[in-house]
């Protein structure tokens, strides 16, 4: 079985690298086995291309305008993923949905997909998220643990 964990964003924005976080610190707090790739995919898009395609399970971590309260955790999945990119666009999402699109044309879609999504609260020029969306970063990571433990892959946190 081979899962891909997708981090996507803007790290240079505020809440837009929330993804980007939360994979660098679920790498940071667990072991993962070697099926388990993570990926800081930052807003390449179109660069992760070959890197998610044909994976079992492809789980992307990332902000989402949803219209709910900032900080609100969603979680999508199959046909929700190119429904929501239809609607809410920022510059990242727009290379995700092409990726997405591209994987689907040439018939390397992942089998599975999961998407969990950050509202955030702003966009401003910083490196780190607001203290809203940056006070649910520990649950998107067990979110992603939680995800993976879920399909039957055994994380385990690192000592401390």
């Amino acid at each position: 079985m081979r899962i891909v964990v997708l981090g996507v964003g803007n790290i240079l924005l505020s809440d837009e690298g929330i993804g980007v976080h939360a994979v660098n610190r679920l790498v940071e707090l667990y072991d993962l086995p070697e099926e388990v790739e993570v990926i800081d995919g930052g807003t390449s898009g179109m660069d992760c291309l070959d890197q998610v395609s044909e994976a079992d399970y492809l789980i992307i971590a990332d902000c989402m305008r949803s219209k709910k309260e900032p900080g609100t955790i969603t979680r999508l999945t199959g046909d929700q993923i190119p429904a929501f990119f239809k609607t809410r666009i920022s510059p990242h999402q727009v290379g995700l949905s092409d990726m997405l699109g591209a994987l689907n044309f040439h018939d390397m879609m992942p089998k599975n997909i999961v998407l969990f999504g950050v509202e955030p609260l702003s966009f401003d020029l910083s490196m780190e998220p607001t203290p809203t969306v940056g006070a649910r970063l520990p649950e998107l990571v067990e979110l992603l643990a939680g995800e993976l433990a879920e399909i039957g892959i055994a994380v385990t946190k690192k000592a401390a």
